[in-house]
């Protein structure tokens, strides 16, 4: 069986989430964590995974999607920032399957929670015997498994009975048609019989052949006959054929006679203890996987209500093909700052459909990064089939996102700040391809503005020539210009408000870049006055400092 709820022709990584939810559940709880050694945690994620997760508040999200569920947000982690390519298809797949979700959150939780009851109580319970693989214990632990599986497939099927109609999407209508088609009363009786069988209640009926030196071989397992042991059939034991039989008896005390007969049943039953242990793992893999694709549209349900409580806005993305160079959208807001904030979140609109670049100026703290922000995580909801945060939002598809923003300065780095950018920018342009996008957070800002504007206007103009879609944050007057003297169709400029009395509006309008990102807005802000004013205080004050001296 097979879940399907995120990828409509292949199983999603349930193993790669189940492993790094134990890990953070570990860790965070302060025990000691070995890692397994075919699990690493790196190769399910992007190469630059954390680097985005670090620039565009990733974790804020994942966070309000898991809320406290280590298995979402690991869920929530490999769907936005996972390795596999995704296509139109998938997106559009995803995003019907969760405006379902939005329609049923309850059968979705139920459905989710479910799953985490099945996969918990069977975590650890295969195999008692810790140093012992022994058919009879095999077989035993293979039997209390199913028996406990039986009881949430018989649950799960009473679910999809129940609540099969309300669902529309090709996803979710193939699944509940699964669960019908493969859990129907049949499969149960069928499976009781075959457990009720391998209790041996009437013993066991073995049969072999002779090999060199009249040693046993080809153990068989054979069906006991279904009269055996029932006393309404004694008349068909009275008449039917007797055949000449063999038997031995052993004494109470024969304990190596016990063992030697032990060891005979267990090599006939090995075949059938394998097959019922198979059958559990095939079970307890697909609640797994099913805990696991479920975890991600109940992250998506716990985001929704989180934004949505808040009276910010909600939409679901429309996607296009990533050489049709698409991005408009209104209302755009930074989903993390929403989050992080008790206060409504000012949304931006822009139409950059067919552009290229996109250049943002301004003054300070007038909304720049935020707005890089917003775009940066908007299409990353778009490509893992959510919504995003924005009124209305479509964007074509890139064949990568990076993100190329500044950095504190570090005591630990060895070299200077320059050289940690242009190494990272190096990272950068070994990765892109065509229709790749690239935001930038006031880079190149660690030099002086001419060396700075000219590095900035060289790289530009590569990735733009190498059909990479670039969104630059920059107070570098000289480098927005320089583009803006192009007077290029395909290149879009915003500028970040300010009023007259500097207050800051955190709107981007369509506007051409200044010579000036009005740093004396930030200097009354922080010392309380003007900059002419602290000038004639200082002046004032100069005489009398030098009298005192």
């Amino acid at each position: 069986m097979k879940a399907h709820l995120l990828h409509p022709d292949h199983d999603f990584d349930w193993k790669w989430v189940t492993s790094a939810a134990k890990e953070r559940e570990m860790v965070r709880e302060g025990r000691r964590y070995t890692r397994e050694a075919p699990f690493d945690p790196s190769k399910g994620l992007l190469w630059n995974a954390d680097t985005l997760t670090a620039d565009l508040a990733l974790t804020t999200l994942f966070e309000a999607m898991s809320s406290g569920d280590h298995c979402i947000f690991e869920a929530a982690r490999l769907t936005v920032l996972g390795s596999e390519p995704i296509d139109l298809e998938t997106i559009r797949y995803r995003q019907q399957i969760i405006q379902d979700c939005l329609h049923h959150p309850s059968v979705v939780r139920d459905l989710y929670n479910l799953a985490v009851e099945a996969t918990e109580k069977q975590e650890g319970r295969f195999y008692h015997g810790l140093f012992s693989r022994q058919p009879d214990s095999v077989l035993r632990d293979g039997l209390e498994t199913m028996t406990r599986f039986l009881v949430f497939l018989r649950k799960l099927r009473t679910m999809a009975d129940t609540h099969a109609d309300k669902f529309s999407s090709p996803g979710w209508t193939t699944f509940f048609s699964m669960i019908k088609h493969d859990l129907d009363e049949d499969y149960f009786s069928l499976v009781q019989y075959h457990m009720d069988q391998l209790k041996f209640r009437h013993g066991e009926l073995l049969s072999a052949t002779l090999g060199p030196a009249n040693r046993g071989k080809c153990y068989l397992l054979h069906q006991v006959p279904h009269y055996a042991g029932r006393w309404s059939d004694w008349w068909r034991r009275l008449f039917e054929e007797k055949r000449q039989i063999f038997s031995f008896e052993l004494h109470p005390r024969d304990e190596a006679g016990s063992r030697a007969l032990n060891d005979l049943r267990n090599r006939g039953i090995a075949l059938a203890a394998n097959a019922l242990s198979q059958s559990g793992d095939h079970v307890r893999d697909f609640f797994f996987m099913l805990r696991a694709e479920l975890a991600f549209h109940v992250g998506c349900l716990n985001l929704h209500e989180r934004l949505t409580s808040k009276g910010e806005p909600t939409s679901m993305p429309r996607v296009s093909k990533s050489q049709e160079s698409y991005l408009f959208f209104r209302g755009l807001y930074d989903a993390g700052l929403a989050l992080s904030t008790s206060a409504r979140v000012v949304g931006n609109d822009a139409d950059a459909n067919g552009k290229i670049l996109l250049m943002i100026t301004g003054p300070n703290t007038g909304g720049k990064s935020t707005f890089l922000r917003s775009v940066g995580l908007a299409q990353l909801m778009m490509q893992a089939g959510m919504f995003v945060a924005a009124e209305s939002f479509s964007a074509s598809l890139a064949d990568g996102v990076m993100t190329h923003f500044k950095r504190e300065e570090d005591v630990a780095m060895e070299s200077g700040k320059f050289d940690e950018e242009m190494r990272r920018m190096s990272q950068i342009v070994d990765h892109c391809r065509p229709h790749a996008v690239v935001f930038f957070n006031e880079s190149f800002a660690a030099t002086n503005e001419r060396e700075g504007s000219e590095i900035g206007r060289q790289i530009i103009s590569a990735l733009l020539e190498g059909k990479v879609r670039v969104l630059f944050v920059t107070h570098m007057f000289e480098l927005a210009n320089g583009f803006y003297q192009q007077d290029r169709a395909d290149m879009l400029f915003l500028r970040a408000a300010r009023q007259t009395d500097g207050t800051r509006t955190f709107k981007l309008t369509e506007d051409k870049p200044l010579p000036t990102s009005f740093g004396q807005d930030l200097y009354y802000r922080i010392f309380g006055e003007s900059p002419d004013q602290a000038n004639q205080n200082c002046d004032a004050r100069l005489p009398i400092k030098q009298a005192t001296s």
